[in-house]
């Protein structure tokens, strides 16, 4: 069953895009091949654009290169993890060198201590895995305005 928390303390209200401008960019950050694919075709039929970060050090190169909308973040990644990753564009963000964006994690872990791991790196969501298309959609929505099926 899939366990979503979000993190009202620290997430500002999300900011919508016009319908007028591009598809929003989300930023998947995930290193299992499987993860990606599943993830990155429900991001195509939910008509976003989606870009691949497979580490937190790539995640940190990607954001700074062009900004996304929103980044689904693994916790669990071989080099630089997804808590650090967000800890460290959080900073960004404090610093005004990066705009900001919602960081949803999107991870196996579900346990209480790891959720309140996520929220405690600056991430605004925790999304569990396996992956839901109904439910990724439904909180996506909550943060971008997702184009129309």
């Amino acid at each position: 069953m899939e366990q979503i928390v979000a993190n009202s303390e620290t997430s500002p209200a999300p900011a919508m895009k016009p319908a007028a401008q591009a598809k929003p960019v989300v930023l998947l950050v995930e290193d299992n091949h499987i993860n990606q694919v599943v993830a990155l075709e429900f991001l195509g039929l939910m008509g976003v654009q989606a870009r691949l970060a497979k580490n937190g050090l790539e995640a940190l190169a990607a954001c700074a290169e062009s900004v996304p909308d929103l980044v689904l973040m693994d916790i669990q990644m071989p080099g630089m993890d997804g808590l650090e990753c967000t800890r460290r564009l959080r900073e960004q963000q404090r610093a005004g060198t990066l705009a900001h964006f919602p960081i949803l994690a999107l991870t196996a872990h579900a346990l209480d201590s790891d959720v309140a791991a996520s929220m405690a790196a600056g991430m605004d969501e925790h999304l569990t895995k396996p992956l839901d298309f109904s439910a990724l959609r439904t909180r996506l929505g909550r943060w971008l305005t997702l184009p129309s099926s």
